[in-house]
């Protein structure tokens, strides 16, 4: 994340700690055979050098020390500072520039802000876990009740089911036996239909 500072001309930049950051310092491409470094800014005056670009005639490319890499585009007069792994001890005032025999010219000054990684990330957690647990205990005394009413409402009709077919079956079996009361005849015979004899037999309770 970088910023301009337009009272003093200086482009602020954050990052958190760990992180990588890359800062473009653009410069005229006539003076592409000017050596370029990156220093940090001690005081009035003062510059610490951290990484130098030697002159693009040079048959080396750019240069590095520790996390810190300088690559120079003399084509398009582009010098790019990057700084991997941040750390607190980064966090400072830095400054891009050319060299020549002794005669320095700033091509720009950056602030580096270092955030820290805890302050942004930490989020209390077991707050959360304790409420979860406390509020789904009545839901599964809940789902334990239904599940027994269920099962005895189905155990219920069931039996009410049984006892009807048992009934109906009952009903059938004392339609289909004749009463005491009713009178039976038994058919003759044919000889004795014609001599005007007949029999019956009445039985009455």
């Amino acid at each position: 994340l970088a910023a301009p500072c337009a009272a003093e001309n200086i482009t602020v930049v954050a990052a958190m700690e760990g992180d990588t950051i890359s800062v473009n310092c653009s410069y005229d491409p006539r003076h592409w055979w000017r050596e370029k470094s990156w220093c940090r800014q001690l005081g009035q005056g003062r510059c610490r050098p951290v990484a130098s670009a030697p002159p693009a005639w040079l048959p080396w490319p750019g240069g590095s020390r520790g996390s810190t890499s300088i690559r120079d585009d003399a084509r398009a007069g582009l010098l790019t500072v990057t700084i991997r792994h941040l750390r607190k001890e980064d966090a400072g005032l830095y400054r891009c520039q050319t060299d020549f025999l002794g005669r320095t010219r700033s091509l720009r000054k950056v602030q580096v802000e270092v955030l820290e990684a805890d302050l942004v990330t930490h989020v209390p957690e077991e707050p959360r876990a304790v409420q979860s647990i406390s509020r789904s205990s009545p839901d599964v005394d809940f789902t334990v009740f239904y599940i027994l009413a269920g099962f005895l409402v189905a155990k219920f009709m069931v039996a009410v089911l049984v006892g009807a077919v048992a009934h109906s079956r009952k009903s059938r079996e004392r339609g289909q036996k004749p009463g005491l009361g009713e009178q039976q005849v038994l058919p003759l015979p044919a000889d004795l239909g014609h001599d005007g004899i007949g029999l019956s037999w009445e039985s009455s309770a």
